[in-house]
């Protein structure tokens, strides 16, 4: 299969889910877009880039508990844990639109970046590959 095939295919199973509100956000479509490239791309590194569920609405007592278990607030959607010659890691925060970082988001950037690891924001599936493609350039795969 094609990467334009695999896309086409993708978009057409989340459009699928575009009935049910959870799968109607652009920022999850982009995500999963972007998780959908990156297995396809490197078939054997897939487990490396992962998601981190902090978002989404929960009640209190889960909210609770999720922090009480190491959910951290501003923490990055998508982490490639694949050091370069650089960077220990990759974190993804992904955009659409207008939107803009929060200051927790910031705040976690500014951590996770003094202690060696690089942090993006990404809005788009091409500033994703090209970002993803530039950092594992001087990777050892």
């Amino acid at each position: 299969m094609t990467y334009e095939e695999m896309l086409k295919q993708n978009k057409a199973e989340v459009a699928g889910l575009k009935d049910k509100q959870h799968y109607d956000n652009p920022e999850e479509r982009l995500q999963m877009d972007c998780v959908e490239w990156f297995r396809y791309q490197y078939p054997l590194h897939w487990r490396q880039l992962f998601a981190v569920p902090n978002g989404g609405s929960r009640n209190k007592k889960e909210a609770a508990n999720m922090k009480a278990a190491g959910v951290v607030a501003g923490v990055a959607d998508l982490i490639l844990l694949i050091p370069n010659d650089k960077y220990g890691a990759l974190c993804i925060e992904l955009k659409h639109g207008k939107n803009k970082q929060t200051d927790l988001q910031k705040e976690w950037q500014a951590s996770t970046e003094a202690h060696g690891n690089l942090y993006v924001v990404v809005y788009t599936l091409e500033e994703f590959i090209s970002i993803v493609k530039q950092y594992l350039k001087t990777a050892k795969l």
